[in-house]
């Protein structure tokens, strides 16, 4: 089975998308398929290759480079494309449309309602010229989360949806240790984006009780426009709370890990998720995580190792609260809690078999897997 995946960026500024989509495809290699990645050359990739010899990434100069690989003659068994409104994975339907090749659309949370809000006009262009003739003909859309294939549902489409998680490759989490720092850690790490809820958090971290926030400080740690920092920094300074937040550059790689291992508590205030990978890399590597209800992490409740809210400043204000008043060894009890969550439910290798059985059943190889669901 040869699979080609597209999407558009796998630079590691994009956010999750580019760290979820290598994962699964490094999870899928080895399960003996081959897999060709195509997609637009960028400053700082995540990676420019997978190291495996079934497994090659195809970082394309333009556009007109990549439609150029796509009609490159070859035996491809599916196409999988990665993201909405973007003309790498438009470019890969039309290819599949065309040559009645069965293909994946991965939804990534671009339909979400709180998505569908943002630069509307641009969206309805594109929902009229090609994004919606796409989705129709996709052989099955992927979402992350049960929420996800709701809202799918919502907006008309009738295809197969197949549930299947994000993936964690476990093995680039180490278990948590012990550190030293002289106080403890909050943290937030991601895009720094209208999105994520950033101000929500500032906004309720000044409402605290000054005696609870004594020996806490918060790390905002990520990119994002340059006005919208300043924007952020400048609300620190006005709500007097500059002596214990900061506002960090992002970092990649062991760096990225080592602020994980060091906060006692993750903290995602977002609008809107279709998965959120932070919340499950702060799990993988032992933090108790408090994020809202704009995200599909009910299993936070579940599992005991955080808190599910709803987004707002008061919600988040007595989140703090109740979880800063536990002891570091209550919040480390919740942190392995949550590293066992994700053994259990998102390890990288039991996703891509997931993906894996998709593939087969779209073949017409296997039956229907039970995380497919047909309207």
């Amino acid at each position: 089975m040869k699979v080609v995946h597209v999407i558009s960026s796998i630079d590691k500024n994009t956010g999750g998308p580019a760290r979820s989509v290598t994962g699964l495809i490094r999870g899928l290699l080895n399960l003996n398929l081959k897999i060709d990645l195509l997609t637009l050359n960028s400053m700082s990739p995540i990676m420019q290759d997978f190291l495996h010899k079934s497994g090659e990434i195809h970082l394309m100069s333009s556009l007109f480079n990549l439609l150029k690989k796509l009609n490159q003659p070859g035996q491809v068994s599916i196409y999988h494309g990665h993201g909405m409104w973007q003309l790498p994975v438009a470019l890969m339907s039309m290819k599949a449309i065309k040559n009645h090749k069965p293909f994946i659309l991965t939804t990534r949370g671009m339909l979400e309602p709180w998505a569908l809000t943002q630069s509307k006009l641009k969206k309805r262009i594109a929902l009229f010229l090609f994004q919606n003739k796409h989705l129709r003909n996709a052989n099955c859309l992927h979402a992350t989360a049960q929420s996800e294939a709701k809202n799918l549902r919502k907006l008309g489409f009738k295809n197969p949806i197949a549930i299947i998680p994000n993936g964690i490759n476990l093995e680039e989490y180490p278990k948590p240790k012990s550190f030293e720092k002289g106080y403890r850690k909050i943290l937030f790490l991601s895009r720094i984006h209208p999105k994520k809820g950033i101000e929500l958090l500032i906004e309720a971290w000044a409402q605290l009780d000054k005696d609870l926030r004594q020996n806490w400080k918060i790390e905002i740690v990520g990119n994002g426009e340059l006005e919208y920092i300043v924007d952020l920094k400048d609300l620190i300074v006005k709500l007097k709370i500059s002596d214990s937040v900061s506002i960090l550059p992002p970092c990649y790689g062991e760096a990225k890990i080592n602020k994980y291992l060091t906060a006692d508590l993750f903290v995602l205030p977002t609008y809107s998720e279709n998965f959120g990978i932070v919340v499950a890399e702060a799990l993988a590597c032992g933090v108790p995580v408090i994020t809202t209800k704009g995200t599909p992490w009910e299993d936070l409740i579940t599992y005991n190792c955080g808190d599910w809210i709803d987004t707002g400043v008061q919600s988040l204000v007595e989140s703090l609260c109740k979880m800063m008043m536990l002891s570091p060894e209550e919040l480390a009890l919740m942190g392995e809690n949550g590293r066992n969550l994700i053994e259990k439910k998102y390890d990288m290798l039991a996703v891509a078999k997931q993906m894996h059985q998709l593939y087969q059943w779209i073949l017409n190889k296997s039956g229907k897997p039970k995380f497919v669901v047909e309207s």
